[in-house]
């Protein structure tokens, strides 16, 4: 894995955890590597033969150009979280939608298709999870303050997907909040906690609110969700079940759920709270 900060990751717990179950005589590690230096990285991969590699910020759009081939969600987003090598080729995938959408079927029992869905955010992981919910045969709903970065992501997913306004998360069946706000409580100059990226007083029964935030387990978005008796899911299970993809692209083995979840709730437990 190549990213920085990279300290934090749950990554290596997950992977290693995988491979142990799997039986399989491989190792995952972290690798801080610095802004500008991506194309560095891809050398050494392609030098050592390593057979996979996880990407991570700052790094997912600046490993386009090293790459030989690209799947259809990476190249339509411009942006590569996975890295796998078939004989001198390097492949790169984006495969953070497709986990968010599995977490929901595998996870949760909620089947996307069919759905109103609202994200809010049109960042990196909105625009993944925009085009994934939207393959899946969900209607999209992006919800950001620039109308055009919701366009871009309005586009990417394609269809029937549109721009919407902040009160239209009343009217679908499932929120989204792809922003960062949650990962921690962060307190303004002025004394005050960080907003909500959801109003919260505008939901209502049966609505499914998702936060892809999963550190704290329990954000301030979702403690407020369910308060009000609502259904409130963190981001734990995309982390996992996008690495489940990466796991299969890997190994062409499937990926050994159980045991993978499992090392992300110990890595979390021995990381305390946020």
């Amino acid at each position: 894995m190549i990213g920085t900060p990279i300290r934090h990751s749950l990554s290596p717990a997950i992977f290693n955890a995988a491979f142990t179950a799997a039986g399989l005589d491989w190792a995952y590690l972290a690798f801080e590597v610095p802004e500008g230096a991506a194309g560095l990285a891809l050398g050494g991969m392609r030098a050592l033969g390593l057979d996979g590699l996880s990407v991570t910020m700052p790094h997912k759009a600046a490993v386009l150009d090293g790459l030989d081939e690209l799947s259809p969600d990476a190249e339509a987003l411009g942006a590569v979280n996975c890295i796998s090598r078939h004989g001198a080729l390097l492949r790169g995938d984006n495969t953070d939608g497709p986990g968010l959408v599995d977490s929901l079927r595998i996870d949760d029992g909620i089947d996307p298709h069919g759905l109103r869905c609202a994200i809010v955010g049109a960042g990196g992981a909105g625009r993944a999870v925009a085009r994934a919910l939207a393959a899946a045969g969900a209607s999209v709903v992006v919800v950001n303050r620039s109308a055009d970065a919701a366009e871009r992501a309005v586009v990417l997913a394609g269809g029937t997907a549109r721009v919407g306004r902040p009160e239209e998360v009343a009217d679908v069946d499932l929120v989204v909040n792809a922003t960062p706000l949650g990962m921690g409580v962060v307190v303004s100059t002025a004394g005050e906690s960080e907003p909500l990226p959801v109003d919260v007083e505008r939901l209502g029964d049966g609505q499914i609110i998702v936060d892809l935030v999963y550190h704290p387990a329990v954000t301030p978005l979702l403690s407020a969700v369910r308060e009000r008796g609502l259904r409130g899911i963190n981001g734990l299970g995309m982390l996992i079940h996008q690495a489940a993809h990466a796991f299969r692209l890997w190994t062409s083995e499937e990926a050994p759920l159980e045991a993978m979840s499992a090392a992300a709730v110990a890595a979390l437990g021995q990381r305390g709270p946020s």
